[in-house]
């Protein structure tokens, strides 16, 4: 079994793009498709007409999905981007932050 670089509730910079630089957390991550919804990032806004569910319309903002490719995860101990490795200890696959070392 393969072990995920980026699950969700982890928390994340964005590499690239618009939101480039700005952090979240994973709330959503869709590995088939190589993409993850990260909360804050990367909204996109439709227009909406009034139906009888939304009586009012307007405009509806929500965090689009966006590649996996363009996060990196937030090293605990800096707090800047790091690349994840997996390494074995004590029998287990666990998640190691390239830049420190800490266990995720």
């Amino acid at each position: 079994m393969a072990t995920a670089k980026i699950r969700k509730g982890d928390k994340v910079v964005v590499l690239s793009g618009k939101d480039k630089g700005r952090t979240g957390e994973v709330t959503k991550v869709s590995p088939k498709d190589g993409k993850l919804v990260v909360s804050g990032v990367n909204v996109a806004v439709r227009h909406r007409k009034p139906s009888q569910t939304n009586p009012q319309g307007g405009l509806e903002r929500r965090e689009a999905p966006m590649f996996a490719s363009k996060v990196a995860l937030v090293d605990p101990k800096s707090g800047k981007a790091t690349r994840v490795r997996i390494e074995e200890k004590d029998g287990k696959r666990v998640r190691v932050a390239v830049k420190s070392g800490e266990v995720i």
